[in-house]
């Protein structure tokens, strides 16, 4: 599966929180990552999808499909 066929929210933290971005995968229930930048933050939670399917992969747990298309 490719980590860009997920879709991928993000959103501005607070500064309180450290600021930059969260990126959030709604499609693997815990896979998020952040950035300084919008940019970063899709690029790491790209990292994050391809970890996180394989994680899922060498448990022997089922990979969810993406809900959507990539645009």
């Amino acid at each position: 599966m490719n980590p860009q066929d997920y879709e991928v929210d993000i959103r501005p933290l607070a500064e309180s929180n450290g600021g930059g971005f969260v990126a959030v995968v709604p499609d693997l229930p815990g896979c998020r990552s952040d950035g300084e930048t919008p940019h970063e933050a899709l690029t790491n939670a790209y990292d994050a999808i391809a970890c996180w399917i394989e994680g899922a992969a060498e448990m022997g747990f089922a990979v969810p499909e993406p809900r959507r298309a990539a645009a």
